[in-house]
């Protein structure tokens, strides 16, 4: 692939690796009656949710779980948002459809507000990066996106926050894939890598599900571009993939950071010379969410095509994915999220099974969030088989 570097070790793993796990459970945490995406754990161990508008028009965008339910974050009124009052509410002070939500180690929840219900046309003024005190449970921060850095046909879907809070690093899945950079003290954002191979489609590649290629009812097939993401713990290496993919890639942060200030964009920063830096780790086969684990430094992987959570060691050069669970109610495994305690959570969105793909499902779909509970040093550097 042009402008791809030969596969490398990547940078900010453990020297050494955990001890392997020797167990490995499978536990509900919560059922919802709509459909979920993402998930986040905050340092306290408070558990944030949210809930895209794609089939249909969720009653909640932003939730805390207590006692298992979702309760509207920060509150009713940035949640009070409806299609069907689009004339009627400003999108810069509302969710319209959050596709996903990360928690700080500055204690804030940012939210990513893809403004593009059913994926489709982006409402106007509503793609944004909304920061949440979670102290006082107050926005702080509120980071519009315009037309040059999220296009009509883009939906921003996954974020990740620099360890230092400075920098944000979110996935465009829409039409023409890229990567957005946001310096978070002034709230600029560069679009990088726009239609570069890495963050586009893979036409090689067939998404399955079930065993069969997953195609809408008019028989589209599966199209996200850059989704996945993940950044090492110390915030030196970024990584991601296409659903519509097979192979993760990988940049060095310091490739991505310094324009925010500069008069013009320096020529480090140019797409053509990002291209001749990015470094192919490994493939993954189709893949949402990713993440690099705090307590172990492994890159955890959702499998959707076999109902799997997968785990890739980066201190082994070359080394390919482990299945740590597979389990037949991980219908769709999306998104993942790391408790205080290292305990790994992820969300089953059901995607194959939502009325885009599955003609007379239902609008609200059924999904769940649910916790893999392993030993004390989970690792994934060896299988643990099937978790029923």
């Amino acid at each position: 692939m042009a402008g791809i570097a030969p596969a490398a070790l990547a940078q900010g793993a453990p020297a050494q690796p955990a001890p392997a796990p020797t167990s490995a459970r499978l536990d509900k945490v919560a059922s919802f009656a709509h459909q979920v995406t993402g998930v986040t754990v905050a340092r306290d161990g408070r558990i944030f949710v949210n809930f895209p508008r794609w089939s249909e028009d969720a009653p909640v965008s932003v939730a805390e779980l207590k006692d298992g339910k979702p309760v509207p974050y920060p509150d009713a009124g940035w949640n009070s948002w409806r299609n069907a009052r689009k004339d009627e509410i400003d999108p810069k002070t509302h969710f319209v459809c959050v596709q996903s939500v990360v928690a700080d180690a500055q204690d804030r929840l940012w939210v990513v507000d893809a403004a593009a219900p059913a994926m489709a046309a982006v409402v106007k003024d509503g793609p944004k990066l909304v920061g949440i005190d979670l102290k006082t449970n107050q926005v702080v921060k509120t980071i519009p996106f315009d037309t040059s850095t999220v296009m009509q046909a883009s939906y921003i879907n996954d974020v990740r926050i620099s360890p230092d809070g400075k920098t944000a690093y979110l996935t465009d899945s829409g039409a023409e894939g890229a990567l957005i950079v946001v310096d978070l003290d002034s709230g600029t954002a560069k679009r990088v890598l726009s239609g570069h191979p890495s963050t586009m489609p893979d036409k090689s590649v067939t998404v399955t599900a079930d065993g069969q290629p997953l195609r809408r009812p008019d028989g589209r097939g599966v199209e996200f571009s850059a989704d996945g993401i993940a950044l090492s713990p110390d915030g030196r290496t970024l990584y991601w993939q296409a659903i519509k993919g097979k192979t993760l890639y990988s940049l060095p942060t310091d490739a991505l950071t310094g324009w925010a200030t500069a008069a013009v964009v320096p020529e480090m920063l140019t797409d053509r010379t990002l291209g001749g830096k990015i470094v192919t780790v490994g493939e993954n086969g189709p893949a949402d969410g990713l993440l690099i684990a705090r307590k172990d430094g492994r890159m955890y992987v959702t499998s959707p095509q076999d109902n799997s959570v997968k785990v890739r060691d980066l201190t082994n050069n070359g080394a390919g994915l482990t299945t740590l669970v597979q389990d037949p109610q991980l219908r769709w495994p999306d998104t993942f999220g790391e408790g205080p305690d290292g305990t790994i959570y992820v969300t089953t969105s059901h995607i194959q099974d939502s009325a885009d793909y599955k003609p007379g499902a239902p609008i609200s779909l059924p999904t769940e969030l649910w916790a893999i509970r392993t030993g004390p040093a989970a690792t994934g550097s060896t299988g643990t088989g099937t978790v029923k």
